[in-house]
């Protein structure tokens, strides 16, 4: 077979599962599911890292709050499919409640619209063992078959690293720009690359990068103590071109938030220089 033969046999179906999807230098398919009638949201904006255990969704959770506190609608969709919780979070245990039309969000105290899989489960602690096709299929259906309404912002917590589910986000909702979380420990020079190359191939702006657990605060005499390593994101920042929108601590305030599930009380001081890189 040609290259041209083989081009004009592309597809959305036999493109989404290419490696390549997305960057193409032969040909772009437009893989992206249309909303809902009942959903009109202004900005999506992904949150990414390259590896788990960095406080991915707190990030995200902090950053909806950041944004409500600002008078703005925000909804979270929690595409972490095997290991949710938002809800938990924000202290929501009921059902998400279906209609003919679609899905509607549960809606946390202070009104964050939020979907993620522990609200369809029997129960919160049921184990999703499901493969990537799955998952990336109720992924998009967290999109165009929840009814989110009318929201200035969504956000979404991807799960971790570079795979599956991550691919069908980027290629499936039309984000406007993602944010990258990071630590400070020794490989995230490598590792905040590969998250900001992975959006970078895909045509998705960064918005910058907001490293987590940067520091300990010592309670008696406040020094700062870098429990994982010196912070390098500055230098990295600078290298890719990008904003450090925050460096979050070990808190234990906002831990202690988040066990109370409570987070809708929280107000999340180290990220507010990322109001202006959303808004």
């Amino acid at each position: 077979m040609s290259e041209q033969e083989k081009n004009s046999s592309c597809s959305a179906e036999s493109c989404s599962s290419c490696p390549s999807a997305g960057n193409c230098p032969s040909q772009k398919v437009d893989l992206r599911v249309p909303a809902n009638a009942y959903t009109h949201v202004k900005k999506i904006i992904g949150v990414v890292s390259g590896k788990g255990g960095v406080g991915k969704s707190m990030v995200t959770a902090s950053l909806a709050r950041l944004m409500r506190e600002q008078g703005y609608s925000v909804g979270i969709l929690d595409a972490d499919i095997t290991g949710p919780s938002i809800p938990k979070m924000y202290g929501i245990h009921e059902h998400a409640v279906g209609t003919e039309e679609g899905m509607f969000p549960c809606i946390a105290m202070d009104e964050t619209r939020i979907m993620s899989v522990n609200l369809l489960l029997d129960t919160e602690d049921t184990p999703v063992i499901w493969r990537g096709p799955i998952i990336a299929g109720v992924v998009k259906q967290f999109w165009n078959e929840v009814l989110w309404g009318d929201l200035d912002y969504l956000f979404v917590d991807m799960p971790p690293g570079t795979g599956d589910v991550p691919l069908t986000v980027f290629q499936s909702l039309p984000l406007d720009g993602v944010v990258i979380v990071t630590s400070p420990q020794d490989l995230v020079q490598m590792i905040v690359k590969k998250a900001y190359n992975m959006a970078v191939a895909m045509d998705i702006p960064v918005l910058g990068i907001v490293e987590n657990y940067s520091y300990l605060k010592c309670p008696d005499c406040g020094r700062e103590i870098s429990v994982f390593g010196e912070s390098h994101i500055d230098e990295i920042a600078a290298e890719l071109g990008v904003k450090v929108l925050g460096k979050m601590p070990i808190d234990p305030e906002l831990a202690a938030m988040v066990e109370l599930e409570r987070f809708y009380d929280v107000e999340n001081e180290y990220l507010k220089d990322a109001v202006e890189a959303l808004a």
